[in-house]
């Protein structure tokens, strides 16, 4: 390839999100967030589960003693994540709420960081015997010379014959356990590659029902092959490559002999003694690879089923013909469009006049009777005291807010020099809540992971806004201790 090509398709990767998430502000963060949220645990959650996570996470990067803080929202770090192509959200059906998951080259991107962090051997004997052991299948199973096949047949049973003899005399060549280690983690790998192509065979179903809809609008003639393939019910995602290549797989994974193969050979291997090398993640990953590959298979199966039968549905509902004709006058406003450009002017004015309608339609299942009752103000001014914040409300408050928590944590860590304890009330006496409210959510959120909290009992503090005005409110009781200084440091 030659250094231009090479260098094009470079700047080509550059724009897709995998390379704009390795070189993104704060990646090291982001990635890690990504990880952590959507691909060690759950793959898919609804929004505001995923808002709430993320929010607490970011609350405890920011209180923690990282380099760097991560300023915005959670609400905020979504938004930018989806236009950047990091996340990908649906509308499942009947759902009441969005879903998010990550996109298929944000995932390609955190696997990618995630093997630099553990490395392994580039050139092991496992990688080389897996080699050979499928090239060698591949050209017995390609061999159609039936006396070429013969001789394979007849050299295999003379090699299985000897093994028998072999272990009829008690001689058993078993594998070494490092060696057997090294082709578990080869096999582990390769399992766990498996289970993330699912997201790249679902992501050609939908590229595929795209290209399918886009085919049948833009064709001119009456009727055109795929047409006619679908009016006679055949199922063309199915037939393509990416669908018969999927059908193969999930028919394998859904083979009754081989599934019972496959799980009894994963915890016959599991039961060896080399096993119990492996990490706590490998043995999970074995243990429930069967399962893992069948619920990530199906919601393959499932998208490639509800996309044939949309196709369907969109051609045998003549809905397409709709699409087609608006197609074509688009293709026809665009052309006469070029026509024109050289005779007018884009500021050039045109005697058209497209006056804006006035009337505004309102359904009468909006109209309210008018009661009079709700015109009538209770005219009494009960006298209020301080606003009570509980523990509970910390949580939300915070997630809310934006606290300068190292200047609150800077306060509490010199006064505690001086002082065995502290509530609240006493630090505000000597430092004021400069960011009034928040300051005091700060504190008490500081309190629940370096306080002490004092059960049932409560305490009232005073501030003063930025309007000049004092508040009051009660809160739960807390002390800083000196003993737990350091921890705030």
């Amino acid at each position: 390839m030659k250094l231009q090509a090479r260098i094009a398709g470079y700047r080509r990767l550059r724009d897709q999100a995998l390379w704009r998430l390795l070189a993104a502000d704060h990646a090291p963060e982001l990635i890690g967030l990504l990880q952590t949220l959507l691909q060690d645990g759950e793959r898919r959650l609804l929004a505001s589960v995923l808002h709430e996570r993320l929010q607490d996470h970011l609350d405890a990067i920011n209180a923690s003693d990282l380099p760097r803080e991560l300023p915005r929202t959670a609400s905020a770090y979504v938004a930018y994540w989806l236009s950047q192509g990091f996340l990908e959200r649906r509308l499942p059906e009947g759902a009441s709420e969005e879903e998010y998951e990550l996109s298929a080259q944000a995932a390609q991107a955190v696997r990618f960081i995630a093997g630099l962090a553990a490395p392994r051997h580039a050139a092991t004997e496992s990688r080389l015997s897996l080699v050979i052991q499928q090239l060698v299948q591949l050209a017995e199973q390609t061999e159609s010379d039936p006396a070429a096949r013969l001789e394979v047949l007849q050299a295999e049973r003379d090699r299985l014959d000897a093994e028998i003899e072999r272990v009829k005399s008690g001689k058993v060549d078993a594998l070494g356990g490092y060696r057997a280690l090294e082709r578990t983690r080869e096999i582990i790998q390769l399992a766990d590659d498996l289970a993330e192509d699912f997201r790249r065979v679902r992501d050609d179903f939908e590229r595929l029902n795209r290209e399918f809809r886009e085919r049948i609008i833009d064709d001119e003639g009456h009727r055109g092959e795929l047409l006619d393939r679908l009016f006679d019910g055949v199922d063309v995602i199915a037939e393509s490559e990416a669908g018969r290549s999927f059908q193969a797989f999930w028919t394998l994974l859904n083979n009754m002999e081989q599934s019972h193969q496959l799980d009894t050979a994963m915890e016959t291997v599991l039961s060896r003694g080399f096993a119990r090398r492996l990490q706590r993640e490998e043995r999970q990953l074995l243990r429930g690879f069967t399962g893992v590959m069948l619920e990530r298979g199906s919601q393959v199966h499932d998208v490639m089923q509800h996309f044939a039968r949309s196709l369907r549905g969109f051609v045998q509902s003549r809905g397409y013909l709709e699409q087609r004709r608006l197609n074509q006058l688009l293709k026809q406003a665009q052309a006469e469009a070029l026509q024109l450009r050289d005779e007018v002017s884009a500021h050039q004015r045109t005697p058209f006049v497209l006056p804006l309608t006035s009337s505004r339609l309102r359904s009468l299942s909006q109209w309210r009777l008018h009661d009079p009752r709700h015109a009538r103000v209770d005219g009494r001014v009960d006298l209020s005291g301080g606003a009570a914040i509980s523990l509970d409300s910390v949580g939300e408050l915070v997630a809310q807010s934006e606290i300068n928590f190292r200047g609150l944590r800077r306060d509490v860590h010199e006064l505690l020099q001086t002082h065995d304890q502290l509530s609240i009330r006493e630090v505000l006496t000597q430092r004021p809540a400069e960011q009034g409210l928040g300051s005091i959510i700060g504190f008490l959120s500081l309190a629940t992971r370096y306080g002490v909290v004092a059960e049932g009992q409560l305490e009232e503090v005073a501030w003063q806004g930025g309007d000049g005005q004092w508040r009051h409110a009660r809160i739960p009781l807390v002390w800083f201790l000196k003993e737990k200084r350091d921890e705030l440091a």
